[in-house]
């Protein structure tokens, strides 16, 4: 039996995260649970990062998330006879009863994030719960809906984030969840690992009937914020549309984090021009923007770009070997390209007007994946560039209280502005839609 949509409270029509009966595998019957897990699939750098995930383990996570066949309907076949047969073998098994996980991520250095993995109701956009912050592109949502519908399965949770004090400004006391999540992780938990990464991650199930209304009833009075999964968010409504109501399409598999507690970090996502060679990038903007060339390795770039970004719109172009700092827009150049109907803080973030005004504008190079890459790893966006002839360029990072701002006004961001981190391991917990 599907508990989704059978809440244990009687909470108000807020965010409502269900028990499920999470898939998780069997440690006695892999390697390593470390070498079956992946970065999210949006993540992984393709084809290298893929065969490098696929030779760790055979049962590693990307053979359902990223299958590789000749076509798209081949692919998903493939993803729901691969997660059958792994199911039927036991490689893959169902805890025995419905629960919310908390999960912990530690990265060896001071960070830890915690918070906690359920099956939240998939709400429409007016009712204002779940705010994303980007565009989707439709193509994307496609090719995870055809992947969903076909393994019955969201295979790899979404990360929003919430501010626990209390949406409208609150006390800063500590919550009732924050209070379970700390209790659980005194506790021995169902699994720990290490990732190659250096990421620790250790989960545990919360089954109390008591414990699950209170994070159930206070959830209900907030807002949460996509941080990482705006295209898994829009294919899950996309077939809860589909699907007959109730039923478990009602729900989407996710990780909440409270960042009022655990602040996530919050990383820019590259471009990689493949079409456009850097020479041809810098003589298109001669005498609209500064350009500087800098002969300085990779982080001393990022750090000088760091700097130029505090004070106006900047960006770092990469491909011939060598740096180029560009910032210092022409104002007229911006009046004519950026559109002026949005937010002030809309009109003056890098990905607004690298889009409106570089790419549509100065270098006319469409926003489709035959003319641009979107890559999170900035050295793998540079050895491309470099490999490959095109252009890299790099962004400096938004900061969380501007997405968030722009959210609640109902203002998306230009399409992967950003990239909140740490995102959680795929393969760690999946939801069978007929548990």
């Amino acid at each position: 039996m599907n508990t989704a949509g059978h809440s244990t409270a009687k909470a108000p029509r807020g965010l409502e995260l269900t028990p499920f009966r999470g898939l998780r595998y069997d440690p006695d019957r892999v390697g390593s649970l470390a070498a079956v897990t992946s970065p999210p699939y949006d993540v992984v750098v393709r084809p290298d990062g893929l065969h490098h995930l696929q030779s760790a383990d055979p049962h590693n996570i990307v053979r359902l998330i990223l299958p590789e066949a000749d076509t798209p309907e081949a692919r998903n076949a493939q993803a729901a006879d691969t997660l059958r047969r792994w199911r039927a073998e036991g490689i893959l098994t169902a805890d025995p009863a419905p629960c919310l996980y908390v999960y912990e991520q530690r990265d060896g250095k001071g960070l830890v994030q915690r918070g906690i993995i359920g099956a939240l109701r998939v709400s429409d956009p007016d009712e204002r719960l779940v705010l994303p912050h980007e565009d989707v592109m439709p193509h994307i949502v496609a090719d995870r809906a055809d992947l969903m519908r076909a393994t019955s399965a969201n295979l790899e949770p979404l990360l929003l984030t919430y501010r626990g004090e209390g949406d409208d400004g609150g006390d800063g006391s500590a919550t009732v969840t924050a209070a379970l999540i700390e209790r659980a992780a005194e506790q021995r938990p169902l699994l720990a690992t290490t990732t190659e990464d250096g990421f620790h991650h250790r989960l545990w199930s919360v089954t109390d009937p008591a414990d699950l209304t209170a994070i159930q009833r206070e959830l209900a009075g907030h807002q949460a914020l996509i941080a990482d999964g705006h295209h898994r968010w829009a294919t899950y409504r996309r077939l809860r549309a589909e699907h007959p109501s109730p039923g478990p399409w009602d729900h989407g598999l996710v990780l909440l984090v409270d960042t009022a507690r655990y602040p996530l970090r919050v990383r820019a996502i590259h471009r990689l021009l493949h079409d456009l060679p850097v020479a041809d990038a810098l003589a298109s903007l001669d005498g609209l923007f500064r350009v500087r060339r800098l002969d300085a390795p990779l982080a001393e770039a990022m750090d000088a770009l760091g700097e130029a970004a505090s004070t106006g719109n900047a960006f770092l172009l990469a491909g011939d070997g060598v740096f180029h700092l560009v910032d210092r827009p022409d104002p007229d150049l911006l009046a004519r390209t950026v559109p002026a109907d949005r937010p002030a803080a809309w009109r003056t973030l890098d990905a607004t007007v690298l889009h409106a005004t570089l790419l549509d504008h100065v270098w006319r190079v469409p926003d489709s994946p035959a003319h641009i890459a979107y890559i999170h790893d900035t050295a793998a966006t540079v050895e491309k560039a470099e490999r490959d002839g095109g252009t890299a360029v790099l962004m400096h990072p938004v900061h969380e209280d501007v997405v968030r701002d722009l959210a609640r006004q109902g203002v998306t961001m230009p399409r992967k502005s950003t990239s909140f981190g740490p995102k959680p391991a795929s393969g760690l917990v999946l939801r069978a839609l007929d548990l």
